[in-house]
């Protein structure tokens, strides 16, 4: 069994971890130890001490002067009790007090995972995990509280949740309640977090944990671009493959609250849960209220070792549905080809061009419905453009399954333009004050989710348009944070948020669990919802608008610490892009990308003769290594050089490893690179080959004329006809050695040095990168 109790200890172990607690002698939770396996007879030896009392501090009971709230380690908490760290709860109580103690009743341990009613939560179809569900009653009032602790055993992940019941005759007022709470004592913690906003997500952050109190929170409405739900704790010494790190993350997709507290006797609290920011929830007698779902994990295999977990967990117990663990079709989208302005033939001849390169499904991005010509009108309209499409949606996507691909669309239907025939109809669905003017994100206003008859228009609107064509794809994008958070169905404002969240996933779940073959991706001007409540509903999520490889390192970096590649879409767009400015190589474009689920978002049209080639490449080898690249183990490096980044992701029956080789910035005459690999048979022989890629002669400029016979125009006629028709090869390696000597870093060939080019030589330059796959000697 993974759940244990004995002498009034409960022990939670999986394959490689174990979590300890107890019961106390006052019924309370006392956490005594999570970290590497260890049998659950070390927990007084594990526990911290408590031999006399301490200075400044409030007894909790009289008859023993050393129980001290404040100084144990604890599971959960109250308010009033001398315990005056961060609470996880605060309820106000039908007596006007705050005051709170919820102590230890009974247990039971169930198997597998207990559903939630108005959540998603993680599942377990294999029937291996096992719940223990912890029965707490407060000291003095009619009030009940459940703890959910579900253990993963192969993954080494423990879910924790909690269920508040009002037994008393009157209403309760939360203002504050976790998903969950653990104190440990500092081992000189660091706090991981990973931050941005728009074009800018994920990337990762690093603050030592010092007293005081340390914030990762959303209060946008939803889980956010500015900090993601998930965050990490390791020991300073802590890298990519060795050392201590725990990691925390939200089945969530509003606003989040965690948090990281030192005392001043250095205990460590960590909470997660729904962000108390203006939250205040009725609960009325006999109603209960749960909490979102929060998951750990624990590896002493250092970064590398606690994202396996995470990654696991969300392959094997939070996707769902048709598309749980199946690979994910390439895919092209029109919107940087066309934005708004296209009709159906524009769409037919990108949908041509797609296919004979290897595209296999073709998604129609905004602008195909009512008077959507901009971003300032349309929204919350669903009767089909016919002006851009004459025979409708069944028409157009039948002409592109008649190509031999499959058919995606973009909706975007949680808001809504003022220039809408929605909005004249019913302006009062919009999300908007009592008094005043709304205020506008993107041209547009958010539809009031907590309604149930908003929820009916969407869900009858969106499965209509599904219905009417043959639809295998949906990217359901939302383009702005909430503001003005007020319905006039609501009697009780702090319940705003989190019921337009629970209202969003009841629309998904009406709309897609009857559609379980299409494939959703969520997309939230980018990453702004890029969490694991999402990930329920929509297999993959779109990773960012920022669509630079160079960019793209460090969000797709950051997003690996907590989730799997094959949750991530990522796209080659043209360049120089959008988003930087930044003139990047086509290689390195898809380089990127393809430690991603693989899109395309360009104008095919305007790509040279020999960049389609180089593409139609890119597209085989990225079926050809599919599964690896999005469900294999992948890796980070702790990089030797500033200017260096190295993926790498390995097929889980050992024989195929793929490394990605990213230059950042490159410099003079730089020293010689070793490439390097992890998780090799050392004693297995092995054969590295690089992915062909070409050397486009634009990128040569006026070097051209060093090998030519005659001297050319760099931007002449001749060289820009050469450009279209030519490419030099870049880099070609070959070579074989035993896993040992791949794993001490097998050198590389010589990038470019200044002093001339040859076929072996790799033409880096800034932005420059290689792809290399390692195959198992038979």
């Amino acid at each position: 069994m993974s759940i244990e109790f004995k002498n009034n200890v409960f022990s939670l172990n999986t394959e490689s971890t174990s979590y300890i607690f107890r019961v106390t002698k006052f019924k309370h939770l006392e956490h005594i130890y999570y970290g590497e396996r260890v049998p659950a007879e070390d927990a007084e030896a594990l526990s911290v001490k408590h031999d006399i009392q301490l200075g400044s501090s409030v007894m909790y009971d009289k008859s023993d002067d050393s129980y001290c709230l404040d100084n144990l380690c604890l599971e959960w908490s109250g308010v009033g009790r001398g315990d005056y760290r961060q609470t996880p709860i605060e309820v106000k109580m039908p007596d006007g007090s705050f005051s709170s103690d919820f102590l230890y009743e009974k247990h039971e341990i169930v198997s597998g995972c207990v559903p939630m009613q108005s959540l998603p939560n993680a599942y377990d179809d294999e029937n291996t995990a096992e719940t223990l569900v912890i029965h707490m009653r407060e000291r003095h009032r009619a009030v009940e509280l459940t703890l959910y602790y579900t253990v993963f055993y192969a993954d080494n992940v423990i879910a924790r949740r909690c269920v508040l019941k009002n037994l008393c005759d009157a209403e309760l007022s939360i203002r504050r309640i976790m998903s969950m709470s653990v104190d440990m004592l500092d081992r000189g913690f660091l706090m991981h977090s990973f931050d941005g906003g728009w074009i800018k997500e994920t990337h990762r952050h690093i603050r030592p944990v010092e007293y005081g109190m340390y914030v990762n929170s959303s209060t946008t409405g939803s889980s956010s671009n500015r900090h993601n739900a998930g965050f990490l704790l390791s020991e300073k010494h802590t890298n990519e493959d060795s050392g201590r790190a725990w990691g925390f993350n939200l089945v969530y997709s509003g606003n989040h609250f965690g948090v990281v507290e030192k005392s001043n006797h250095d205990l460590v609290r960590v909470q997660l849960g729904i962000n108390p920011h203006c939250f205040d929830w009725t609960l009325r007698s006999g109603e209960s209220f749960e909490t979102p779902e929060a998951v750990m994990t624990f590896s002493e295999h250092g970064f590398n070792g606690l994202s396996a977990n995470f990654h696991d967990f969300v392959n094997n117990h939070i996707v769902r549905g048709d598309w749980k663990n199946i690979e994910r079709p390439v895919l092209i989208n029109d919107w940087e080809a066309c934005f708004f302005k296209f009709t159906r033939g524009k769409l037919l001849k990108l949908a041509r061009r797609a296919k004979k390169l290897g595209v296999e499904f073709f998604v129609l991005d905004d602008g195909w419905f009512g008077a959507r010509n901009s971003d300032t009108a349309g929204l919350g309209d669903y009767n089909v453009n016919l002006r851009k499409l004459p025979g409708g949606l069944g028409e157009f996507a039948g002409s592109i399954e008649k190509l031999g691909m499959k058919f995606g669309l973009w909706f975007e239907p949680e808001s809504v333009n003022v220039d809408s025939d929605l909005y004249r109809a019913h302006p009062d669905w919009a999300i908007k004050p009592p008094t005043g003017e709304p205020c506008f994100g993107r041209n547009q206003l958010l539809l009031d989710l907590t309604r149930k008859e908003v929820r009916d228009y969407i869900v009858e609107s969106v499965g209509n348009v599904l219905d009417s064509a043959k639809i295998s794809y949906v990217k359901w994008d939302m383009n702005r944070h909430m503001s003005d958070a007020y319905s006039e169905s609501l009697s009780n404002q702090g319940e705003f948020v989190h019921r337009y969240i629970i209202g969003l996933y009841e629309v998904l779940d009406r709309i897609f669990t009857p559609r379980s073959h299409i494939l959703f991706e969520s997309c939230s001007s980018g990453g702004n919802r890029f969490d694991l409540g999402m990930l329920c509903y929509s297999p993959q999520v779109w990773s960012s608008d920022d669509t630079d490889p160079i960019e793209r390192l460090d969000i797709q970096s950051g997003l690996s610490y907590l989730y799997p590649q094959s949750t991530m879409g990522a796209h080659v767009s043209a360049a120089p892009h959008q988003q930087t400015l930044r003139e990047t190589p086509l290689p390195t474009r898809f380089n990127v990308a393809a430690f991603g689920v693989l899109g395309y978002e360009l104008e095919l049209k305007f790509m040279t003769p020999v960049e389609l080639k180089e593409i139609r490449e890119q597209i085989a080898f990225y079926k050809a290594h599919r599964r690896t690249l999005q469900y294999g183990r992948f890796y980070r490096f702790d990089e030797r050089k500033d200017n260096k980044v190295h993926w790498q992701c390995s097929a889980h029956d050992g024989l195929e490893h793929i490394v990605g080789h990213f230059q950042k910035l490159c410099t003079a005459s730089e020293g010689a690179d070793r490439l390097p690999v992890k998780a090799l048979d050392a004693n297995a022989r092995y054969r590295l080959k690089c992915k062909g890629q070409r050397l486009f002669v634009k990128r040569m400029g006026g070097l051209v004329k060093h090998i030519t016979p005659v001297e050319f125009h760099p931007d002449g006629f001749v060289l820009r006809t050469a450009n279209k028709f030519f490419a030099m090869p870049d880099g070609a390696e070959d070579c074989s050695a035993s896993g040992a000597a791949f794993m001490s870093g097998v050198g590389l060939n010589n990038q470019f040095l200044g002093t001339g080019y040859n076929g072996k030589l790799h033409m880096y330059g800034d932005f420059g990168s290689s792809v290399y796959v390692i195959e198992k000697e038979t």
